[in-house]
């Protein structure tokens, strides 16, 4: 089994500074999402310059639209073709097109 790689304190301190700073991103633009104050369209232009942003999760990203759930996710993505573990810097432009019109 492969061992974890070694880092020093300050490596391992940065990594979850990083990886902390990415969640919680996420989780304001879910938030940002659900509540209405974000279009899905905004969000994909963001997402082009903020690579924290291209790492969020499809399936997560439909489930905070306003109305929908995980279940709801699901189907929308086996609809539209999209594989549920896709990240937002994954989709094709057609699938971009596809959830703005589905959410517009």
């Amino acid at each position: 089994m492969a061992q974890p790689p070694k880092l020093t304190d300050e490596q391992r301190k940065a990594a979850l500074a990083k990886a902390a700073e990415a969640r919680r991103v996420r989780a304001e633009v879910k938030e940002l999402l659900k509540t209405g104050s974000l279009r899905i369209s905004e969000l994909f232009e963001r997402a082009d310059a903020e690579e924290l942003l291209a790492g969020l999760k499809v399936e997560s990203l439909i489930a905070a639209m306003p109305g929908t759930g995980k279940i709801k996710a699901k189907r929308l993505m086996e609809s539209l073709g999209i594989a549920e573990n896709r990240r937002i810097r994954g989709l094709g432009a057609n699938q971009k097109e596809a959830l703005i019109a589905e959410f517009s």
